[in-house]
C-alpha cells in the first residue's frame, strides 16, 4: 500500500505501545515516525508507517491488539521530515511574515483548510475535525482537517505557533502585585524553601474542611519531604501569595508522567476564599503550563468541593466523574483556551 500515517487512542499501561507495534510488524509494517500526544479520551500514538496492508486491514490489527478509536490515512514521503525541524523552519518562515499565519498554521498541522474569522472565538472542540486558535480580540484562525481529528496536544502547538506572530510580551519579574476584584493587593512569588515557616503557619490558620479539600485528608501540617517536593522546579511549579507579612494561599502545577498532562492544585486560606484570589492563581498556573508547553492542565478534587469546581468550569474546564463517587477530575485544554 505504501505510507500510512496512523492514529489510535490507547490505556496507559506497560506493554501497550509493544502490542500496537507487533500488530504493525504482523502486517509488514515498518514504523518510520511515533508521537505521543495528549487528548481529552486519552493518550493518543500515532505512527508514521510503511505498510503493504491496506488501511481496513491495519485497522483491524490494531483495533484487536487493544488500540481505540483507529484512523489510517495515506501519507507521503514528505511527511517523514523530521518534526521539530519542520516547525522550527515554519516558525522561521512566520517571523518574516506573520500575515500567512493561518497559511502557516494549515502547513504546521497539515489542516485541509486555514482561514480568519472574526467575532467569539469558540473555546472547547465541539467538531473535532475543527480547531479554532485565538490570536486577538474577536479573531481567530479556523482551521479544518477531515480525516484527522485535532488533538489538544496540537492545538497547544498551534496556540503557541499563533504568538510567535504577536507582539513579544513583557518579561514577567519573579515577583508580580496583582489586585484582587475588592481592590487589596497580594505579591505573588515562586515557592522556595524559605516559606517553610510560612506554609507551616498556612495550615495552622487553614480549617480543617479547607485542608481535606486541598489533600483529601484534614492533613494539620504540609510533611517536610512533600514541601521539598513542591519546590522542587524539575518536578513542578508552585507559586505563593502574600499579604501583610503572611503567606495566604499556595498553588502548584505538578508535573505527570502523562504525556502533555500537567496537574493543578491550590490552598486558600479560609478569610481570603471567594475574594478571586484562587481564580488568579489558576489562571497564572495555566499560562505556566502554557509556556511550557503542556496540552491538558488537570484538577482532582472531592465531589463536594464546589468552590473548586465552580472555579473550574469559569475557566472552561469539563468535569468527569472517576471511579471514585466521591471524587471528581477538572479536565482544561490549554491550547484551546490560549488567547491574546
Amino acid at each position: 500500500m505504501g505510507f500510512l500515517r496512523i492514529r489510535t487512542t490507547v490505556d496507559e499501561r506497560p506493554g501497550r505501545l509493544a502490542s500496537l507495534a507487533a500488530a504493525l510488524a504482523a502486517r509488514g509494517g515498518n514504523i518510520l515516525g511515533l508521537s505521543v500526544q495528549s487528548d481529552a479520551d486519552g493518550t493518543v500514538d500515532e505512527f508514521v508507517a510503511d505498510i503493504p496492508a491496506n488501511p481496513e486491514s491495519v485497522r483491524e490489527a490494531l483495533e484487536a491488539a487493544g488500540g481505540r478509536r483507529v484512523q489510517v490515512v495515506e501519507a507521503t514521503a514528505h511527511e517523514l521530515t523530521d518534526e521539530p525541524t519542520r516547525a522550527l523552519l515554519l516558525a522561521s518562515r512566520l517571523r518574516a511574515t506573520p500575515w500567512r499565519l493561518p497559511e502557516l498554521l494549515g502547513e504546521l498541522l497539515r489542516a485541509d483548510d486555514a482561514r480568519w474569522i472574526y467575532g467569539d472565538a469558540v473555546s472547547d472542540l465541539p467538531d473535532p475535525t475543527q480547531l479554532v486558535v485565538p490570536v486577538a480580540p474577536r479573531r481567530a484562525v479556523r482551521l479544518r482537517r477531515s480525516q484527522l481529528p485535532f488533538t489538544l496536544t496540537e492545538a497547544a502547538r498551534a496556540a503557541s505557533f499563533a504568538r510567535l506572530a504577536q507582539p513579544p510580551a513583557e518579561q514577567s519579574s519573579a515577583e508580580r502585585a496583582v489586585k484582587l476584584p475588592d481592590g487589596v493587593e497580594v505579591c505573588v512569588r515562586p515557592l522556595t524553601s524559605i516559606y517553610r515557616e510560612a506554609i507551616r503557619d498556612l495550615h495552622d490558620r487553614c480549617s480543617p474542611e479547607t485542608r481535606r479539600f486541598r489533600y483529601f485528608t484534614s492533613m494539620p501540617a504540609l510533611p517536610p519531604r512533600m514541601f521539598d517536593r513542591l519546590c522542587d522546579r524539575s518536578r513542578g511549579h508552585s507559586l505563593v501569595a502574600g499579604h501583610d507579612g503572611q503567606v495566604v494561599a499556595m498553588a502548584h502545577l505538578m508535573f505527570t508522567p502523562d504525556p502533555g498532562i500537567a496537574e493543578m492544585a491550590i490552598l486558600v486560606e479560609d478569610r481570603w476564599q471567594g475574594r478571586g484570589l484562587g481564580s488568579v492563581l489558576a489562571r497564572m498556573l495555566v499560562g505556566a503550563a502554557r509556556d511550557l508547553g503542556y496540552a491538558e492542565v488537570r484538577a482532582t478534587m472531592l465531589s463536594d468541593n464546589a468552590r473548586m469546581r465552580r472555579l473550574l468550569v469559569s475557566l472552561g474546564a469539563t468535569l468527569v466523574y472517576t471511579d471514585d463517587p466521591g471524587v471528581v477530575e477538572g479536565r482544561l485544554p490549554v491550547g484551546v483556551l490560549s488567547s491574546a
